[in-house]
């Protein structure tokens, strides 16, 4: 059984491909943790795929999954952006964004034909990606005096908090990264010692 604060995504990039009646829909699954970097998969797709007709999108963000959203590109409404969607949460996915470009060949497929084109491309791409555990949680930054340095070492140590951006001077500063299920003991393990994260 997993742990409660951990959550499911992709480890890297992976692609998925579905052709029907001359059209081309080319799925292209990635790791995100920002609408940023999903905008900016948008605009690499659009470069690459320049002669493409669309490019769908959907994803869904973070460890409760709340942030979404679906793109249908100028198809019919809730033929390609809500399929997209729909694989990407029935592989219990969050930090994912896929983007399924299609090159019109000719033939209408129809709404029906369209929605099976778009989840079949984006599940072929989801069924070749490795599927990795996250853990939720944040990083918190935490400063404190050289002294206090023994005592916040060890409670790192003990929690297995990992650490990035120290700074060891006569002031101290570090980020550490606290998981969800962790952060209160953590707070008040920092409190005893006397010192409060930012």
């Amino acid at each position: 059984m997993r742990p409660a604060d951990t959550y499911l995504s992709i480890a890297g990039p992976a692609e998925g491909l579905y052709k029907e009646s001359g059209s081309r829909f080319i799925a292209l699954a990635r790791p995100v943790e920002t609408e940023a970097e999903v905008r900016e998969l948008l605009v690499q797709a659009r470069k690459e795929y320049h002669d493409a007709r669309h490019h769908c999108c959907a994803y869904r963000l973070g460890f409760d999954g709340k942030l979404w959203r679906a793109s249908d590109d100028g198809e019919p409404a809730g033929s390609a952006g809500r399929p997209i969607l729909g694989q990407i949460d029935s592989a219990g996915l969050s930090d994912v964004a896929v983007i399924v470009v299609r090159y019109f060949g000719g033939v209408k497929l129809g709404i029906p034909g369209l929605i099976r084109a778009y989840r079949t491309a984006t599940a072929d791409a989801l069924s070749a990606a490795t599927v990795v555990e996250k853990v939720a949680g944040r990083w918190m930054r935490l400063d404190f005096p050289y002294s206090s340095l023994p005592s916040v070492m060890k409670l790192l140590k003990d929690m297995s908090v990992p650490q990035r951006a120290q700074s060891f001077q006569n002031e101290c500063s570090l980020e550490a990264f606290v998981r969800l299920s962790a952060e209160h003991d953590f707070l008040e393990r920092i409190k005893k010692i006397g010192i409060f994260n930012d």
